[in-house]
């Protein structure tokens, strides 16, 4: 029988829900909902898969040890305690990431050092000899959380937040975190069953997360390594028969739209789009959402615009009102969930959501709204057979209560996390791009020497084909060691080895490491 033990997924402010729900769907067992993490239980290979594929989780915890601390002293003990040769040797580094919630302990590094110390002692002590620490790429990472005097240490079977899925080649000013992206649109609903539009698309990360979850692709697929590979009871073939794995893969006949104003955010999201080998399914084009024209075929809109918090937006009450009126008149009988800060902004949309959810996006507490566009009054549509909200929806509203008295105001970054390094506060520093879009339309003008042709959304949709067929990608082929598979059950998609590059015909390099990688923010 398999042995289970205790897990912990981290993730997001406002996705707990969404994580237990995938959670659940992986087969994980006690699953409980907490602040910022979802506690469960399982065995090893469902270790390995929530690493490999969960869409919301920012990292994989192991804990080994509880206890109270009540000094300094008390967790230098109770860490010196621990067996720690079943867990690193003298050839192995080590590093310690502490995060504190407690009047005693307030500092964080200096939980990490007596962490440290305690480890280093007990084998200076027993052996005469130390493990060496490293920061940047240790051989075991720790974990301890200290919750007033509660303290939980634990093995981070994930290394790199889980968020950093390896498809990303260059980023916009303030890029949309993919664990975010990926959280928002599990809570549409939306499987693949109609078009995907994001009109606002940046460097393409909404529509990247929108279609692994419309092929039910793992997200770790694009990833060079997670950190439970390097422990001493890592199972190389239980992990790569998951790898391998794409059993849960399903065929994809819509398409997925990203349009951006700025010429620059849409290279980066081709770039990206490309690197993730899903260009069959999305199109990225530069265009207004001021020319949004409706779609042909049945589609849901799901786009993040900019607050206007870190970096002034020309007219950005304007632009918002822009919004509610394309919506009004272009999107007809279809749904658009929108992500925003301000109160005003969602004033000036002028349409009545029927879904309002509170959903951090870094320190700032926003709300998720949808807005369902129907053509006449409510009253008919209801008379009609229409669904406002759908039973899924109003849970997701109950299990997510406003405070009272909400004024969408900034939050206190230091209540926040008390460590900036911890990955709670990695998804952006929210600076958005300072778009002056009359002096952009003339500076067109003057480069073509006349009135610049507007974006038709309808012309680009036909300009790509309507064709679903799969049958018209290509399929590769490789041969090789270790991950070595057939790629025509995945459509004909590129792929990545662990090292970051593209697949050739040939072996994956499952050595190399890329510079690249290493550095991304």
């Amino acid at each position: 029988m398999k042995q289970e033990f205790e897990l912990i997924a981290k993730t997001f402010m406002g996705l707990e829900p969404v994580l237990a729900k995938e959670l659940t769907q992986l087969g994980a067992n006690n699953v409980q909902i907490g602040r910022r993490m979802v506690s469960f239980t399982g065995d090893k290979e469902l270790m390995y898969r929530a690493n490999f594929q969960l869409h919301t989780a920012i990292r994989i915890l192991k804990p080994i040890s509880h206890f109270k601390a009540k000094s300094a002293d008390d967790v230098y003990n109770e860490v010196k305690k621990i067996d720690w040769t079943k867990y690193i040797s003298l050839d192995n580094t080590f590093s310690v990431d502490s995060v504190v919630f407690s009047e005693e302990f307030r500092h964080s590094k200096f939980v990490s050092y007596k962490v440290k110390d305690a480890i280093v002692d007990l084998f200076r002590e027993t052996t005469g000899k130390r493990p060496n620490i490293s920061v940047t790429n240790p051989d075991l990472r720790l974990n301890m959380h200290i919750a007033e005097d509660l303290c939980t240490l634990s093995l981070d079977s994930s290394g790199e937040s889980l968020h950093r899925r390896g498809y990303r080649q260059e980023s916009v000013e303030a890029p949309l975190n993919e664990v975010l992206a990926a959280g928002m649109i599990l809570m549409t609903g939306w499987q693949g069953e109609t078009d995907f539009i994001d009109p606002m698309c940046g460097s393409g990360t909404l529509p990247i997360e929108a279609a692994l979850i419309a092929r039910n692709m793992a997200p770790g697929l694009f990833r060079k390594e997670f950190a439970f590979e390097k422990w001493a009871d890592f199972d190389k073939d239980l992990f790569d028969s998951i790898y391998n794995d794409d059993s849960q893969e399903r065929e994809f006949n819509h398409k997925i739209y990203g349009y951006d104003i700025d010429i620059k955010a849409v290279n980066t999201a081709r770039l990206n789009v490309k690197a993730a080998g899903l260009t069959g399914d999305i199109v990225i084009n530069e265009a207004d959402f001021k020319t949004f024209t409706m779609p042909a075929e049945k589609s849901i809109m799901v786009t993040n615009p900019p607050y206007g918090e870190r970096i002034s937006t020309p007219d950005l009450l304007g632009t918002y009102k822009m919004i509610g009126e394309r919506l009004k008149h272009q999107f007809v009988n279809n749904d658009a969930w929108i992500l925003s800060y301000r109160e005003e902004c969602f004033d000036q949309i002028g349409l009545k959501p029927s879904v309002k959810i509170p959903l951090f996006n870094g320190s700032l507490e926003c709300e998720f709204r949808k807005y369902q566009i129907f053509d006449g009054k409510l009253k008919d549509f209801r008379g009609d057979g229409g669904i406002v909200k759908t039973e899924e929806e109003k849970k997701q509203m109950a299990e997510r209560k406003f405070k009272k008295e909400r004024e969408f105001k900034k939050r206190n970054d230091n209540n926040y996390e008390n460590s900036s390094n911890n990955e709670d506060n990695d998804i952006r520093s929210f600076k958005f791009h300072h778009r002056d879009l009359d002096s952009i339309l003339n500076r067109d003008r003057k480069r073509t020497g006349g009135e610049r042709e507007k974006k038709n959304f309808d012309r680009e949709r036909n300009e790509t084909g309507r064709d679903r067929k799969r049958s018209n990608r290509p399929n590769r082929d490789w041969n090789g060691k270790d991950r070595d598979r057939d790629v025509k059950s995945r459509g004909g998609h590129e792929r990545f080895d662990r090292s970051g590059k593209k697949f050739d015909k040939g072996k994956r390099d499952l050595g190399r490491k890329s510079k690249k990688y290493d550095d991304e923010d």
